[in-house]
């Protein structure tokens, strides 16, 4: 299992009802940990609406996963 911190922005935060959480994970991606949680929180954006970041810095979605990281998915933003 892989401890991680998670963070969610704009329609993401309503969705998990949360901006952030600590969790354990069997995922190995990045790509695999939004599968699992889009899950868990009912998330309805498709993963090719995000860009996801880990430790501050975008990042594939093939991204490997390491105990410790801080991993941000990022939904599109509106203007105005």
């Amino acid at each position: 299992m892989t401890a991680i911190q998670v963070q969610y922005f704009a329609i993401l935060r309503e969705q998990a009802h949360r901006a952030e959480e600590s969790l354990e994970t069997r995922s190995g991606t990045a790509a695999e940990l939004y599968e699992e949680l889009k899950v868990r929180h009912g998330f309805r954006l498709a993963r090719e609406q995000l860009r996801v970041a880990v430790n501050g810095a975008f990042a594939p979605w093939s991204h490997v996963l390491a105990s410790g990281d801080r991993v941000a998915f990022i939904p599109p933003v509106a203007g105005g």
